[in-house]
């Protein structure tokens, strides 16, 4: 028997994984390292097809130290120089500074307020995750009302390369928002 899955998932295993084990799952709301990693790979993928970013995983994980605040948010200019030679990962100058500054403004947030799900929660006012029931792909938005006003705090909070796209791509991808469709057998 032939397993629904979203219309947006390749045949690629690194796609079918993604989507199978994380994509809309809740499970790591809770997990503020995973939610850094998830934020430092969906701006990594402005521009880019999601595919790119889930070859370049283990690469980001590596230079990025597992995704240690602490020690990401000590990185300075020859460090950037050190990662735009590095090309397990997407050598765009703006996307590795954007990691840099967004690791210490989520050191920050985590100050705050406690960790970075009470921040989204807090900005929103909302309790998550949020389901949706989409029927078909073409309902799913790209960005909505909810993105937009989080991508903005943010911004205002000083994090970079992170519009309400990027944001609501984010939402979908770490649990936030769930928008498997009807015919997702993970709906």
């Amino acid at each position: 028997m032939e397993i629904k899955r979203c219309a947006w998932v390749s045949d690629h295993p690194l796609d079918i994984s993604h989507h199978d084990k994380e994509w809309g799952n809740a499970k790591n709301l809770d997990n503020d390292q995973f939610l850094f990693e998830m934020l430092t790979l969906e701006s990594a993928q402005a521009g880019l097809s999601w595919l790119t970013i889930l070859k370049k995983r283990k690469g980001y994980r590596s230079v990025f130290l597992n995704y240690n605040l602490e020690k990401i948010s000590q990185f300075n200019e020859a460090d950037v120089e050190r990662l735009m030679l590095d090309d397990s990962i997407i050598r765009h100058r703006m996307k590795i500074e954007s990691v840099i500054n967004n690791a210490r403004v989520f050191l920050n947030i985590q100050k705050e307020y406690g960790s970075f799900r009470a921040y989204i929660e807090h900005v929103l006012e909302l309790n998550f995750p949020v389901k949706n029931h989409w029927t078909h792909k073409s309902e799913v938005p790209n960005q909505t009302n909810e993105s937009i006003l989080l991508s903005k705090r943010m911004k205002k909070d000083g994090f970079k390369f992170f519009g309400p796209t990027i944001c609501y791509a984010f939402m979908q991808s770490t649990g936030f928002v769930n928008d498997h469709t009807k015919s997702c057998f993970l709906y």
